[in-house]
């Protein structure tokens, strides 16, 4: 009988360092296999036999993912990986071929008892090879290690095993999850976090806990992440879809969501590898030298966080050689798919991995380029908009005309509307644009029962948000003046004390007084711990404001993951998803907020939103602004293609994110509350916070369509005479083309109402539903037509 062919051809991958062999392999070898009988693993446990062990040789992967450390550390690190694979293979084969989530769940929450984070604890009487193992290795593992790394390594190792309920009930329900979903459940499911802290203890070479959750550290440990596992995913899609029934795999992910072959999907998820692995050497080596000073690490933690980099490089070289060797995978002919020294004529085979590196490197070189060769101010044109899937129904407050009259007053009290003494270019707002904008449209929809001081207030944020999130590329951007940046938003923090009778520097411009005056309004009223919290989410907002502007300064598109993740940060999301939350008072503790599920909604309803914002400001920022920070973009540099195959991709993703906030609304939090067995106060604030991001997004689709922000007449007004030129760029920075040709002014676009009552139109028919009893008549359209489009957007800082 002829042997099945492989369902697709291995791709050629990115291979930037050598992998090495620990010298105690063998020793591992020996040392595992007893350890393992003993515990029942492989006789009589029904889910290997000694061939399977044997053939899957753990101790190879420990070898090489681990060269360094010595025979007493590799026989406990390859100890922990025969555990987590022997775990993965026996919860299949007792939950998930027989879909027993009742049972799983009982098994799973007996788990944490096993990891006691004060060493030398009791634990429970171990019940089967799994409960067994985990007493053992934890006992081994914790001691000298400090107690932040227990409690990070125990929620790596809860994560790894809690999260395979979530591939259990996408496998129940025949879901495949989208690929943003499905990036950010593997990094728990998949457990390459937890091998992260393994690197550490291998290593020698704990992070230390002041810089352990920044954003490059997370951001290397998330890429070494997805690097493993979309490898993993790409060895294992044979086995995994064809034998086991799994949906957790990128390349089926892919498959599904971009209705592509196999062949093209397993491409995609091996470029998207090679991008993670990309982002992971930049951050390494532009991120990490800035950390180091802000913190002023002393020179052995310097040294720990470099060994810990190197740890996890090392991880990545010898994964793709055990993978190329594990009869756990498909790997027939993989040497000669994914080697291109094999093509060059260049020697294979075990020890000869580094002879791969310098074809590898010139094999992802265009790439890399591609990302830094961006031509700014490209005349792109308007978008066309697709169809956008909304389901939720558009409520306004009542106070909007009110809401409108007040908030271009406040911005000119608080010299927004001014130029800074001192500080060029800084007059970029005045009364006319401040109405233009009209951001009290968005809290309308946002918070339609709000009271009027209330939707002033949310208005005065919108409004502060978006103006600083103008303000810094254009104050800071023109010089590149990353520093000055900081110290901006270093002082901006002084004007948020925890202490609210704690005195607060006297403000200069409107950026510092607008700040001021919300911090007082909104944190004077709230429990220390609350405003904790919400200051935290400001601050988040105003750090990644510095990372747009060092992706400028390198004129570098970002790699697509991470700036999905961050652009949820530069939208503000989190400081709005803080300000709803706060609306519900202390109903709703801390841990239940950080459960899965109200995790997946709130980031499922931000990346819609922050997608929808891209499509309408891409003309803006593209071609008027000279920005690289947007979604169409950094699609059109991934795949490589045009602007209207970028623009079915985004509008794609977010139908699926938006379809993903549809699903854990009516399937989510009703089996969360279950589950928890929450009580009927906290599952009335959950379902109230949903109901307020339905508002949310529904209200920002409103405010995108009728805004005149992103409108091409008011961007053509804005740019002034350059635009009107036949060809040449425009935008910041481009004067000097307007002595090429004289143009005529172009003409002005509809003047606005009035600040005292601005004529901007509202929902159009089409997109709501009959509005509920007692909702606020819709008032009548302007004169003024948007195009007919769908669309939405969230958050604070306003694209």
């Amino acid at each position: 009988m002829a042997p099945v062919p492989q369902p697709f051809k291995l791709p050629e991958f990115y291979l930037p360092y050598p992998a090495r062999l620990n010298p105690h392999l063998e020793a591992a070898r020996e040392h595992t296999k007893a350890w393992a009988r003993d515990l029942g693993m492989i006789e009589g446990s029904g889910i290997w036999d000694e061939q399977d062990f044997d053939s899957h040789d753990y101790a190879l992967l420990c070898a090489y993912t681990h060269p360094d450390c010595d025979s007493e550390e590799l026989a406990l690190i390859t100890d922990w990986y025969v555990w987590v694979f022997f775990f993965d293979d026996h919860f299949l084969d007792i939950f998930k071929r027989t879909r027993d989530t009742a049972g799983a769940k009982a098994y799973l929450d007996r788990l944490p008892a096993f990891m006691p984070l004060r060493p030398g604890a009791p634990v429970p009487e171990p019940t089967n090879q799994v409960e067994a193992g985990l007493a053992d290795l934890w006992a081994r593992t914790v001691p000298g290690m400090s107690p932040s790394w227990r409690s990070r390594f125990a929620a790596n190792t809860k994560h790894l095993l809690d999260e395979s309920l979530w591939e259990l009930a996408n496998i129940d329900a025949g879901r495949i999850a989208n690929p943003v979903e499905y990036i950010e459940m593997r990094r728990k499911v998949g457990g390459a976090p937890w091998s992260a802290g393994l690197v550490e203890h291998a290593a020698g070479a704990e992070v230390p806990a002041a810089v352990a959750l920044s954003r490059p550290l997370q951001v290397l440990r998330d890429t070494f992440s997805d690097g493993v596992h979309l490898r993993n995913d790409l060895f294992s899609y044979e086995r995994e879809i064809q034998d086991e029934g799994e949906l957790s795999n990128g390349i089926l992910v892919l498959e599904h969501f971009l209705g592509c072959s196999t062949q093209q999907a397993a491409e995609s998820v091996n470029d998207l590898l090679t991008s993670r692995l990309h982002q992971f050497e930049h951050t390494a080596l532009t991120e990490l030298p800035p950390l180091f000073e802000e913190f002023e690490l002393d020179p052995k933690s310097r040294l720990d966080v470099l060994a810990y980099v190197k740890g996890l490089q090392d991880w990545q070289s010898g994964g793709h050689e055990w993978h190329l060797r594990s009869s756990r995978y498909m790997n027939d002919g993989a040497d000669v798919a994914g080697s291109a020294a094999h093509l060059l004529g260049g020697p294979l085979g075990l020890g000869t991995s580094a002879a791969r590196v310098l074809p590898s490197l010139t094999a992802t070189l265009p790439r890399r380029a591609r990302s830094f060769t961006h031509v700014p101010f490209e005349r792109v044109g308007p978008v066309d908009l697709p169809e956008f899937h909304m389901p939720f129904t558009l409520r306004l407050s009542p106070h909007l005309e009110e809401s409108r009259r007040h908030t271009v007053q406040w911005c000119g009290e608080m010299g927004i509307l001014d130029d800074v003494p001192g500080v060029p270019g800084s007059g970029i707002w005045d009364e006319r644009r401040a109405a233009v904008i009209d951001l009290p449209l968005c809290s309308a929809g946002i918070h339609p029962d709000a009271s009027l001081d209330e939707l002033n207030l949310t208005s005065d944020w919108l409004a502060w948000g978006t103006y600083g999130d103008d303000y810094f590329p254009v104050v800071f951007g023109r010089t590149f003046n990353l520093a000055a940046a900081r110290a901006c938003i270093e002082r901006l923090t002084e004007f948020m004390p925890l202490d609210p009778a704690a005195a607060v520097p006297t403000p200069a411009g409107g950026l510092e007084r607008g700040l001021a005056d919300l911090w007082r309004r909104t944190a004077g009223p709230m429990d220390p711990g609350a405003r904790r919290k919400f200051r935290t989410a400001v601050e988040d907002m105003m750090e990644s404001w510095l990372w747009e502007l060092a992706n400028q300064m390198q004129n570098r598109i970002p790699d697509p993951v991470d700036y999905i993740e961050m652009r949820r940060k530069t939208f503000g999301s989190d400081l709005t998803m803080s300000l709803s939350r706060l609306a519900q008072g202390a109903t709703v503790p801390d841990e239940v907020y950080a459960l899965r599920p109200v995790q997946a909604m709130e980031k499922a309803a931000s990346d819609y939103a922050c997608l929808i914002n891209d499509v309408f400001s891409y003309q803006k920022e593209i071609q008027f602004e000279g920005e690289i920070h947007n979604a169409i973009l950094v699609v059109q540099n991934f795949f490589d293609c045009d602007k209207d195959t970028a623009l079915g991709i985004v509008s794609d993703l977010m139908t699926a994110r938006m379809r993903e906030f549809e699903h854990l609304v009516a399937t989510g939090l009703p089996a969360m509350y279950e589950e928890f067995g929450l009580s009927p106060e906290i599952r009335r604030a959950l379902d109230g916070y949903a109901d307020e991001l339905k508002d949310w997004l529904v209200g920002i689709l409103n405010w995108h369509r009728h805004c005149q922000r992103y409108a091409e007449s008011e961007l053509l007004y804005l740019a002034g005479p350059a635009a009107a030129l036949p060809s040449g760029p425009v935008g910041l920075g481009t004067s000097a083309a307007r002595f090429a040709t004289p143009a005529a002014e172009p003409a002005a676009p509809p003047a606005p109402a009035a600040p005292s009552a601005p004529a901007i139109p509202t929902a159009p028919e089409a997109l709501t539903a009959p509005a509920a009893p007692g909702a606020p008549e819709v008032p009548a359209q302007s004169a003024w037509t948007p195009p007919a489009h769908d669309s939405w957007r969230s958050t604070l800082p306003v694209g």
